[in-house]
């Protein structure tokens, strides 16, 4: 139904025209190609090992890539130049290959076991380094004091560029992150608070992931966790309480069993958890007279979690390996309760006094299985995925409101119960081949997606009304992709091709207003080129966001009488076009990019009926198109036991917003700064003291009113060679962070909220393992971006 290769500017095509063209005539040199197999002592394959080829005398980086599934790499060096080519892989002693200019190298390249990691004794951590792996950042976590952060959660924190709040996982300039764990993507982001991070490798950030990824994808955060080597039986156990107001507990038990190519793992897990939130609210609707609703609110929540995972693997040979992965989710309970007490006035006359109490409770239960092939025919790499997935939730909500007219000293109340009941069903198939074509990565693969969702809503005083809707979703996508080495210059290209069919049903019967097709081409791009100590890459991607279920949803949620909420199922996808520069030099990053977006996913306001113009009807919609720059400049220098973490952001767009004043463009930028240290200290103790501000601005119809910051501690010890752990966390030590912000929800309505200071909480965790293993696991998933929507 459309295409989001949009028509732009000739001056934008010279420009990459131009620096392509520089970037290939800086690295017309001769190149030697280096092709082999990184391998153990037993002659098995060792995947994820780090290949590097470095300048002599000053052992200067120059080049690099990573071992595949099968162990084989393919990397080239300059012709007339002396090196040192470097083999290193956790859980390995390095291997040194000197290499005489003009000097092949092939064959297999055997490491042996570091028997000294194997004695798990200590080494204490050196400061992470980042550099750019072809279109991505990677950040090595082994070995640095990233190790020390507690939990995968808190390391991601400290990442540059990555941002980890709220439940989000976000890369800058880019917005939200999938993220996967050993080629895995998880769904669930309590999966990296379950993730300890002396288990992790590396971190890779990718804001430009290319045509392997559905479009939708912004950007990929890919962790990469240690090789521990060891048959048998291993696990580590992990318990973490943690204190705001009231008291949150979880417990997670992980175990894995190997012996020879077969390797069963698993994990259960079960939380208990309380949060509140107090927050203002200020509405304001202007109609033939300007109505103003004052609200505080004050909301508890307590929920109950049950996660059970099991997975099984078998390498029947170095070319070919099989598994499945069960997993199953409840929550029991998932409780909310408040009030909300609101002033409402008329032309700056107070009207009426209204107190809603509300209780809901919801139970949902989740239950999805992965089975996966990788293998080798041929010379062709194969990864199959084939995904089920199951998700039921189920919502009860009961509002009392006791309503007091100031004018004619009247009282009134009534009681609201909404039912919600939603099913949720995928089925999904995702094959990828991949050949070494011309000295260079081919990759082409195909995806497609079955996804049913069935939503019921019902109110018995019939204030709001029934709905019974269906959507049905078939999702097909092909892409190929290309990458090359030319001498020291890297270039990445692919194009992905996306057809979905939508069909909307309400009450039985299928609404072709509502029913949509999409054909859609995705073409991105990579160069990537060293210069000496400089390492530069520029990419361009085009990408979509397609609205959730929830924000199609047509029932509506009943906040009080005066205002509603609901989805909108007429609503657009979200597209937009990108340019990304990437530069990294010694301890120095920048990243510095340029975006374009159409049909801007927004929340707006507008009257529930024309009977009902003081009732405020939320929803989203699909604004004008907008522009936005941003950059990102990060700092990690080493001083003794003192490394420290500079990072500072901006970004600015210019969006045009509907006010009650007219047309404005909001396009005040927004600046945050961190400063993160960390301390090493005797005895295997780290002190880490992070710090950071964010000042006011616009972000899409939003205006921050005022700047925020917050500072948080943690101590982590280790005992037994790292067997037992200990981490005292404090978030937000002085209880500073508040926020004030304004939405501009169209021509009629303006929505401020203001949170107090709330968010101060203490954390202790302690973790155990005992010969620890690394599952095999390596299904990758199908329909991953379909399970999002839902």
């Amino acid at each position: 139904m459309g295409t989001i290769i949009n028509k732009t500017k000739n001056m934008k095509y010279k420009l990459l025209a131009l620096l392509f063209g520089w970037m290939c005539t800086s690295a017309a040199t001769g190149q030697i190609k280096v092709q082999g197999t990184v391998m153990n002592e037993k002659k098995s394959p060792i995947e994820y090992a780090n290949i590097v080829w470095l300048s002599l005398p000053d052992s200067t980086f120059i080049q690099g890539t990573v071992s595949g599934v099968d162990g084989t790499f393919t990397l080239e060096y300059p012709e007339k130049e002396k090196g040192l080519l470097r083999v290193s892989c956790i859980g390995y002693a390095t291997l040194y290959l000197p290499v005489d200019a003009g000097k092949p190298i092939s064959g297999e390249l055997l490491l042996s076991d570091d028997t000294q990691m194997m004695q798990e004794v200590m080494v204490h951590g050196e400061p992470p380094r980042t550099r750019i792996k072809g279109g991505s950042l990677l950040t090595n976590v082994a070995g640095t004091l990233l190790e020390k952060a507690g939990t995968a959660e808190n390391m991601l924190s400290r990442i540059p560029g990555v941002s980890n709040d709220g439940g989000t996982v976000s890369v800058f300039g880019r917005g939200t992150a999938e993220v996967y764990i050993n080629s895995r993507k998880i769904h669930d982001l309590s999966e990296l608070d379950r993730l300890a991070s002396n288990e992790v490798k590396s971190v890779e950030v990718i804001n430009n992931p290319g045509a392997r990824y559905a479009a939708s994808v912004k950007a990929v955060v890919r962790i990469t966790t240690k090789r521990i080597q060891g048959d048998g039986f291993g696990f580590n156990n992990r318990t973490h309480v943690a204190y705001n107001k009231k008291w949150s507990l979880l417990d997670q038990f992980n175990f894995n069993y190997r012996t020879g190519g077969f390797d069963l793992s698993g994990t259960l897990m079960g939380s208990n958890k309380h949060d509140w939130n107090k927050k203002e609210i200020s509405q304001q609707t202007r109609l033939n007279k300007t109505w103003q609703q004052q609200s505080n609110i004050q909301e508890n929540e307590h929920s109950q979690q049950i996660y059970t995972m099991f997975s099984a693997n078998y390498v029947f040979n170095p070319n070919h390996t099989a598994g499945a992965r069960y997993s199953f989710t409840r929550l029991p309970g998932y409780d909310s309760w408040g009030s909300m007490k609101s002033e409402v006035s008329e032309d700056n006359t107070s009207k009426e006094h209204l107190l809603s109490l509300y209780d809901s409770r919801d139970q949902q239960s989740q239950h999805s299985l992965n089975f996966y092939y990788q293998g080798n025919i041929n010379e062709w790499k194969i990864d199959f995925n084939a995904d089920i997935l199951k998700r039921n939730n189920h919502s009860a909500n009961l509002t009392h409101e006791n309503l007091h007219y100031y004018t004619e000293d009247t009282k009134d109340e009534r009681t609201i119960n909404t039912l919600s009941r939603t099913n949720n069903g995928l089925y999904a198939g995702k094959l990828v081949l991949s050949h070494t074509i011309a000295g260079g990565d081919f990759s082409i693969g195909g995806e497609y997606v079955h996804t049913k969702h069935h939503n019921q809503f019902s109110n018995a005083e019939a204030i709001l009304k029934d709905n019974d809707s269906k959507i049905r979703e078939k999702n097909f996508s092909g892409f190929l992709e290309y990458s090359h080495s030319f001498g020291l210059l890297y270039v990445q290209a692919g194009v992905r091709y996306e057809h979905i069919t939508s069909e909307y049903y309400k009450q039985g019967t299928k609404s072709e207003m509502q029913s949509k097709h999409y054909n859609n081409w995705f073409p991105s791009a990579t160069v990537m080129l060293p210069l000496e100590k400089l390492q530069l890459s520029l990419s361009y991607t085009s990408d979509i966001l397609r609205p959730s279920y929830h924000e199609l949803r047509p029932n509506i949620v009943y906040n009080n009488r005066y205002t509603y909420e609901s989805g909108n199922p007429l609503l657009h996808p979200q597209l937009s076009q990108n340019l990304i520069l990437n530069a990294v030099y010694n301890d120095a990053q920048l990243t510095a990019g340029y975006r374009h977006t159409k049909n801007a996913i927004v929340m707006a306001s507008s009257p529930y009926s024309p009977d009902n113009p003081t009732i405020a009807l939320l929803k989203t919609i699909n604004a004008e198109s907008y522009d936005n720059l941003f950059a990102s400049l990060a700092f990690s220098p080493t001083v003794g036991i003192w490394s420290p973490q500079f990072i500072g952001t901006i970004s600015q767009q210019w969006f045009r917003a509907d006010t009650p004043e007219g047309k404005h463009i909001l396009d005040t930028p927004i600046v945050s700064l961190s400063w993160d240290n960390s301390l090493q200290l005797p005895c295997n103790f780290l002190v880490n003291a992070d710090l950071s501000w964010s000042s006011t601005g616009h972000s899409e119809n939003i205006k921050l009113l005022r700047s925020t910051w917050s500072a948080d501690l943690s101590l982590f010890k280790s005992w037994m060679n790292s067997r037992l752990s200990c981490q005292i966390r404090v978030h937000d030590l002085f209880n500073s962070t508040r926020t004030h912000t304004i939405a501009y929800l169209g021509e009629l309505q303006t929505l401020g909220t203001y949170l107090p200071a709330q968010s101060r909480s203490v954390s202790l965790t302690i973790r155990y393992k005992f010969n620890q293993a690394r599952s095999k696991y390596k299904g990758t998933g199908a329909g991953e971006t379909q399970k999002d929507r839902m």
